[in-house]
This record gives structure tokens, C-alpha cells and sequence, in this order.
């Protein structure tokens, strides 16, 4: 097992050197050369995508970067400098630099489209990484539009049962998760997953991933024993690749934390959310999104077992990353603050909580609309602060709102624990 664990890492020092030694120099003289600054700009590229598949994404900067000027002073040709604009959207996007993560990939696709036409592969392939991006920024309606597009484009070049398509069901189906929209999703990740497990088999890490965000549909649904099996095949398969506790281990982590939760297990989900904190703050930063998230959802665990000091830590700390990564319009920002509403209302801070649920629900309200899942969380809260107030006919008719909104999505309230045993 532990030499599973450590080849990944191995694969990547392996393959830099080689392309460090295949590479022409870098300080080649592109006068002689025809394509111009092409062969230096790809060996800065492929030693920036090693770094990039590993997921160190602040060693792989600046070579992407050097990469992108070096294209544009040493006159690349088009099809390069495309390239090199997509890389580094790619690499902004996940290192959370949305806006721009937006910018390179417009000014990508515009040039590449430029050369291979608007109904080529990479083309669709660039737009899986705009609809990424548009949904990081809460753009959920520009998200859909370049996702359907590159589905159609991979669906006119290749036959539609053809594995090659499935990454971008999979992606449709991540963006209507979000979306709220899970019975569309499950039918997306369903005929993907068919397709993937044709191509990749079922132990594939690209498999895992799959499985892991059908998991996370289930939990979201309440459909807890299938989630649950799921989730642990998935995390089998990652540990294996990138040992236990890897940053790439986090959505599979924060899944697991929401079963957790659902069961009452708070102790295992804060030991889970620790864990996704630590690793995501050293691999990425202490601003990431990602810290974000994961700090909104300790709060929240901190939150259910009473300790209230350390979840206003956390639940603040959470706000402000999210408010300075992705903006106050975005609905992980506003997930963040119902958490710290749902805070506020248990320390009898009810004017603060009641600002903070507005200001949620009409984020979530304009980004999605008044039945979206997440609307419910917020109807919750704002729940207890009528009861609270006496203002008992308000409360009944939010918690009508809230079954109403539950049954849309195909929540199940069956308990969890007994689900699992």
C-alpha cells in the first residue's frame, strides 16, 4: 500500500525531468526557428502541467506564466499562444482566481476558435473550464450555456455512447447539483458513469471522483445508505493513489462530513473538517474558496455542539474569506452567512441574525430562485427567530415554505443511522 501511495508523486518528478531534458533550451535562439517561440513556450507549459496534475498549483504559476510571455514576445504562433492562455486559466481557476481564471480562457477560446473553428473538440474542451469558472462566480446561467455548448460539439464529432463525452455529462451534472436540480443530475451522472466505467473501469481514479460526486448528490437528497457506499468505495480508491491525507482528499471529506452530520456525529465531523483545513490551507492558502468552505462548515459542527466561541472564530474567519475570494453575491458566501446567523441566534443576537438571513436569502434568491435547496437552510434559520419573537403564524407559514421546497428536491427524512445499519 505504501508504494501505491508514493508513485503518483514519483510519476511527477519522473515525467518533469524528463521533459527538462527532451526540451529544447529555453534560451534557444528563435531567430533560427520557424515556428517562432513555439518549442520553448511548450516545454515551460508541459513542466507547469506536471506541477498542475500533481495539484501544486503555486509551482506551476510561474511557469505558465513565463510560458504566456515568452509566447508573446517571441511571436508564437497562434495555436501556442492559445494554449498558453488556456493553461493559465486553468491554473487561476484552481488556484481561485476567478476573474482571472475568465480573462485567459475568453482570450483563449476567441484565438482558438480562430484556428480550429467553433465546432472543434479543444474548443469544447475550453468551455468545460469557462463553465467551472462561471460557477465558481455564482454565473450558474452563463455556466449552463457553455457546458450544453461543448456537450453539443463533442456530440457532433464523436458517436454519443463514445467515453470521450462522459467528462462533460459529469460536468452538466456538477452544475445541476448546484443548481438544485438533483433528479436531472442523477439521470447525467447515471449515463456518464455507464460510459466511464466502459473506458476507465470501475478502480479508476477518474471513476472514484465520479462516484464520490454521486455521493454527494445522494447525501444532499437524504438517500443516505446509498451515499454511504459510494463515499467509502470512492475514498479507497483515492487513498490509494494520493495516501490519506491529500488535499484532492477534500470534496470526498466534506461529503463525508455532511453524513456526519446528518447522523449527529459531530465528534467525526470535526475531526474530518480539521483534517480538510489543514491540508487545503497548506496547499492552497489560507484565502482559498476552499478554506472558506470548509471553515463555514466547522462552524457550523462548532455550532451544533455548543461551542460557541470557536464557531464565531470559525464562522467569521469563513465570511471574511468568502466576502474576499468570491464576493458577497455568491451563494457559498451567503451559506456562510446563515451558518453564522444559526450561530447568532443560539448567543440571543437576533437583530444580527435576522440582517444576515436577509441578506442571505435575497443572494440565494437572485442567483437561483425562492425554491432552491439552499433557501430552505436559510427559511430554517429565520424559523427559529420567529418562534423565538412569538410570531408563531409567521413560523408555520416559513416551515410550510421549507416542506414544500424539500419535497421538490426529494429530500428523504428517513434517519440516517438507521439508513447505514
Amino acid at each position: 500500500m505504501r508504494q501505491i501511495r508514493t508513485e503518483f508523486p514519483r510519476r511527477c518528478i519522473i515525467l518533469l525531468i524528463l521533459l527538462i531534458c527532451g526540451a529544447v533550451p529555453l534560451w534557444a535562439n528563435t531567430a533560427a526557428n520557424p515556428i517562432g517561440g513555439d518549442y520553448s513556450c511548450q516545454a515551460l507549459r508541459a513542466m507547469a502541467r506536471v506541477y498542475m496534475a500533481c495539484g501544486d498549483y503555486t509551482k506551476a504559476q510561474p511557469l505558465a506564466e513565463r510560458a504566456l510571455d515568452f509566447a508573446k514576445k517571441a511571436g508564437a504562433s497562434d495555436s501556442e499562444l492559445c494554449l498558453c492562455l488556456i493553461d493559465l486559466g486553468y491554473l487561476y481557476k484552481n488556484q481561485g482566481k476567478f476573474a482571472d481564471a475568465e480573462k485567459m480562457c475568453e482570450q483563449g477560446l476567441q484565438l482558438q476558435e480562430k484556428v480550429y473553428g467553433k465546432d472543434h473538440p479543444y474548443v469544447a474542451y475550453t468551455l468545460r473550464v469557462m463553465g467551472s469558472t462561471y460557477q465558481n462566480q455564482a454565473k450558474y446561467r452563463r455556466a449552463q450555456l457553455v457546458l450544453d455548448r461543448a456537450l453539443a460539439i463533442m456530440k457532433h464529432n464523436y458517436m454519443k455512447d463514445d467515453p470521450i463525452i462522459a467528462p462533460f455529462q459529469v460536468d452538466i451534472a456538477k452544475l445541476l447539483v448546484a443548481r438544485g436540480n438533483y433528479e436531472q443530475a442523477e439521470s447525467c451522472y447515471l449515463e456518464a458513469l455507464e460510459l466511464i466505467n466502459k473506458s476507465y473501469g470501475p478502480d479508476h481514479l477518474y471513476t472514484a471522483g465520479v462516484l464520490a460526486g454521486i455521493a454527494r448528490l445522494y447525501a444532499l437528497q437524504g438517500r443516505y445508505f446509498e451515499a454511504d457506499v459510494l463515499i467509502n468505495r470512492a475514498l479507497v480508491m483515492q487513498e490509494q493513489i494520493y495516501g490519506p491525507e491529500h488535499h484532492l482528499l477534500t470534496p470526498t471529506w466534506l461529503t463525508m462530513t455532511i453524513m456526519c452530520q446528518a447522523k449527529s456525529d459531530y465528534a467525526q465531523a470535526e475531526k474530518l473538517l480539521n483534517k480538510a483545513l489543514v491540508a487545503v490551507q497548506t496547499k492552497r492558502g489560507t484565502d482559498h474558496p476552499l478554506t472558506g468552505k470548509v471553515l463555514s462548515m466547522l462552524g457550523a459542527v462548532y455550532t451544533s455542539q455548543g461551542q460557541y466561541e470557536q464557531a464565531e472564530q470559525a464562522c467569521t474567519q469563513a465570511v471574511k474569506v468568502l466576502e474576499g475570494s468570491l464576493g458577497p453575491d455568491n451563494d457559498y458566501t451567503a451559506m456562510a452567512f446563515n451558518n453564522l446567523a444559526s450561530l447568532y441566534v443560539r448567543q440571543s443576537r437576533y437583530s444580527e441574525a435576522k440582517d444576515l438571513c436577509t441578506k442571505a436569502l435575497k443572494t440565494l434568491e437572485h442567483i437561483f430562485d425562492k425554491n432552491h435547496p439552499n433557501v430552505a437552510h436559510v427559511l430554517e434559520t429565520l424559523v427559529d427567530l420567529h418562534k423565538i419573537a412569538g410570531n408563531v403564524a409567521r413560523a408555520t407559514e416559513l416551515e410550510q415554505r421549507v416542506e414544500k421546497i424539500r419535497s421538490r428536491t426529494q429530500i428523504v427524512y428517513e434517519p440516517i443511522a438507521k439508513s447505514i445499519e
